[in-house]
């Protein structure tokens, strides 16, 4: 059920403020262990990859070559904060530069077979600690969790976008 923020006030001062207490300082705890292990994985692939990277290499994965501005506008930041975050990764060999083939002038990037060796890596280190920290639940439980927190986030996007604030990256389509 869609909710206004007229709900939502009321939601913060005469619903269950002990419930939303609860599920800030969840989210406050998530956000420092999944910072501290950068949910990296497993193996000798864990936190070998930072944040910024994944979510550039998967961006470029999933989207195909593209130049700086439309991927910063396709991940929501500015184009000198992709600037800054590419050049390491094109420097390391994940990421190729390349002409535009209808404009000379302008920058195009696009993954490397290297890069999309090491996405690889890394999505599988990722995918067996999912596992193994969600072992004990139900498929449905995954399911469940997976559609909650994509809701989550896309309201967590929504405001900040409503206020101004680039938003943060969108999960990948399958």
């Amino acid at each position: 059920m869609p909710t206004t923020p007229e709900m939502s006030m009321d939601m913060t001062t005469v619903g269950d403020t002990g419930l939303l207490d609860t599920l800030q300082h969840e989210v406050a705890v998530f956000a420092r262990r999944a910072e501290q292990t950068r949910l990296g994985g497993v193996g000798q692939v864990r936190n070998s990859m930072d944040r910024a990277a994944y979510l550039l290499l998967n961006r470029l994965d999933n989207e195909g070559p593209m130049g700086v501005k439309a991927l910063a506008a396709s991940m929501g930041i500015d184009s000198s904060t992709v600037t800054r975050q590419v050049a390491p990764l094109v420097d390391s060999g994940l990421v190729k530069r390349t002409s535009h083939p209808e404009d000379g002038r302008a920058v195009v990037l696009q993954l490397s077979p290297r890069g999309l060796s090491r996405l690889e890596e890394v999505r599988s280190s990722r995918r067996q600690l999912m596992a193994e920290l969600t072992d004990d639940w139900a498929p449905e439980e995954r399911e469940q969790f997976c559609t909650l927190l994509t809701r989550f986030n896309s309201a967590l996007s929504a405001r900040m976008s409503v206020q101004g604030v680039p938003s943060p990256e969108q999960p990948p389509t399958a």
